[in-house]
């Protein structure tokens, strides 16, 4: 292992804002693992390989030895839901994972109970719940939350923590003025500001307990002046924002094959059908209308339609999400495309992912918590854009253009963990390169 890398000591806490589906679905994968009665599918943090150096070196390390991650077994859990089931209650409830998983480990997963949430109905509309903070201000909820982290550091004999939201999706919300400065953002939440949602709270509460967070909805969370300026101030990294799973993972996968061959794309046509909280949540169309704001601009960054305007500039992108309880988390994506080609004869593709939503999410609020301590341990604050590859509307310095292509983005975090580990980055020239030097020597 490099030993460039500050060294992993003592427990990480891993904090959950919502602990449904999503959360109990990674805790008791990771109990799993640990338990040696399962392999953590889907992460790329412990299953995947990195190249160093030239192929014919054969240097192919798995990232978590390559890298000083916190081990699984030494990761600790607690979080916060309007809901006061524990986790085992909550993962039932979810119904993602079956009795033969859950039974075993009953006992740990009754031992972890949530916190009361930091909630409000007026940003979720289709959640209600009785185990909420109460409180005259935002201010003073996110004071609560804070003690919150320091309780659970101390519970837990945790030496670090990293916060994921996998809470439900708020309505829709544009930065608003209390948004843009430090003290605006304080006012603000003293003042009850309503552009400031419950999300919000939380990502402010990490960074002031030097706690880095990941957002894993498309609201509007720490992806403003205000909060970013913070996490940098304090040293915090920043992550997000949605997770990128089922559809628009596939999107991300497909639209940069066909730019790629140069094939045009007339319409796509996206549906969602799903049943478990989340497809409930999104049943209100101001909570829909945050979600489809982060799923439509994959497909116009990749295509770059001004660039490409014969083949993408009439591109007719539709969208829905239909929630059907029967599915539960078994979310199913329809997508259908039509495509053009040599002389412009059409052709199509049908695409019926059959995913299941929590169990694509587990693995990256995982790889996420084991990065973003990383991060935090490398001296690396403020946004994190290396690790766009797991979000579908990845946060991004102002200025900077998202990437949406899937393989790009796993080209960059790649790098950027070859360039923290203090090797050099991997490029298409470096094999080239390495062999003129090779025989220039040689002469």
């Amino acid at each position: 292992m490099t030993t460039s890398l500050p060294a992993h000591d003592g427990k990480l806490l891993v904090l959950l804002p919502g602990m449904g589906a999503v959360a109990t679905t990674f805790i008791a994968g990771v109990e799993a693992v640990r338990r040696g009665t399962a392999q953590p599918f889907g992460s790329l943090s412990q299953m995947q390989t990195i190249r160093l150096g030239k192929r014919s070196e054969n240097r192919n390390p798995l990232i978590r030895d390559f890298v000083p991650l916190a081990p699984l077994d030494d990761l600790v859990f607690a979080g916060w839901d309007p809901i006061p089931d524990d986790c085992y209650d909550a993962a039932v409830r979810a119904g993602v994972l079956e009795d033969r998983d859950l039974e075993p480990m009953a006992d740990f997963l009754h031992g972890i109970e949530p916190m009361p949430a930091a909630f409000d109905r007026q940003y979720v509309k289709k959640l209600d719940g009785t185990h909420v903070k109460t409180g005259e201000t935002k201010w003073d909820l996110a004071q609560q939350l804070r003690n919150d982290i320091r309780g659970q550091m101390e519970a837990t004999g945790a030496t670090r923590a990293v916060m994921v939201w996998c809470g439900s999706t708020e309505v829709y919300l544009s930065p608003a003025p209390c948004h843009m400065t430090v003290e605006a953002f304080e006012q603000g939440m003293k003042n009850n500001d309503p552009a400031i949602a419950p999300s919000q709270l939380y990502a402010y509460a990490a960074i002031m307990e030097g706690v880095p967070y990941a957002n894993g909805a498309p609201n509007l969370s720490a992806d403003f002046p205000a909060l970013e300026a913070l996490a940098e101030a304090k040293g915090v990294p920043l992550a997000g924002k949605d997770f990128k799973t089922g559809q628009t993972m596939m999107k991300t996968i497909l639209a940069p094959g066909l730019k790629a061959r140069m094939l045009g794309v007339h319409g796509w046509f996206s549906t969602n059908i799903l049943g478990n909280r989340d497809g409930e949540v999104l049943d209100d169309a101001a909570s829909f209308r945050a979600k489809e704001v982060t799923k439509a601009g994959v497909l116009d960054t990749i295509f770059q339609p001004e660039t490409y305007p014969d083949l993408y500039g009439d591109l007719y992108h539709k969208i829905r999400i239909n929630y059907y309880p029967p599915h539960g988390d078994a979310k199913e994506g329809w997508d259908n495309i039509d495509l053009f080609g040599w002389l412009g004869y059409r052709m199509q593709i049908k695409v019926n992912f059959l995913c299941r939503d929590s169990i694509l999410a587990a693995p990256i609020v995982l790889d996420l918590a084991l990065f973003l301590d990383l991060a935090a341990r490398a001296g690396r604050s403020g946004i994190q854009e290396w690790l766009s590859f797991y979000f579908k509307s990845p946060h991004t310095p102002q200025g900077h253009v998202q990437e949406h292509d899937l393989f790009i983005q796993h080209f960059r975090l790649k790098n950027t963990l070859r360039v923290m580990a203090g090797e050099e980055p991997i490029t298409h020239l470096s094999e080239h390169f390495a062999a003129h030097t090779e025989a220039e020597e040689v002469e």
